[in-house]
């Protein structure tokens, strides 16, 4: 099934216009990877500047270029490609492995949201005084953060409710324990 887009342009006959749309759609996602590449490559090669990873991944090139972080996180692309197709080729109902990857990545990518929010909410508290003066107030605040709060739990329901998402969430729930059980242990 293709783009609803591209669709519509060749039923109504204008298909130089379909072929831009998949001009677009394609340089948007050579585009997001591009910057996932080089924002995960940066943050590894972070992790093994502070020795959190093993420290060949802070290695430089001549150029001063993270290669070994870089290939590494080119290699965990291939391989979900290769991955991918091979699940599809042995299974043909394997077809909501995109579903499963892409929300296995969203339980990590909230808890920033969640750390920014109670952090914000924290940080007003302690500091209402100094605060009650400052230009730059959210509007709303506290119902918007509780707000963002809520929506973000109402979504971790709904993720665990629909059966195609349901294991990523477990999985990705067990992931962010064994991660948090780790750091405090190394940490204290």
């Amino acid at each position: 099934m293709g783009s609803p887009f591209v669709e519509m342009f060749s039923r109504i006959g204008i298909s130089w216009a379909a072929g831009l749309i998949n001009f677009v759609v394609i340089t948007a996602a050579v585009s997001g990877a591009n910057s996932a590449i080089y924002s995960s490559s940066r943050m590894l090669f972070k992790l093994g500047s502070d020795h959190e990873v093993p420290g060949w991944f802070a290695r430089l090139s001549k150029r001063l270029v993270p290669n070994v972080a870089i290939l590494t996180i080119a290699t965990g692309i291939l391989a979900g490609l290769g991955l991918n197709l091979l699940l599809t080729a042995l299974n043909h109902h394997v077809d909501n492995l995109f579903v499963i990857v892409y929300s296995s990545s969203v339980l990590p990518g909230m808890v920033p949201w969640f750390v920014i929010l109670l952090a914000e909410w924290r940080f007003r508290r302690k500091n209402a005084a100094a605060l009650a003066h400052h230009p730059f107030k959210m509007p709303g605040f506290p119902f918007t953060t509780y707000f963002a709060v809520t929506m973000l739990l109402i979504i971790l329901v709904f993720m665990f409710i629909n059966p195609e998402t349901r294991i990523p969430v477990i999985i990705g729930s067990i992931f962010l324990i064994i991660i948090a059980i780790s750091y405090v242990i190394k940490h204290h």
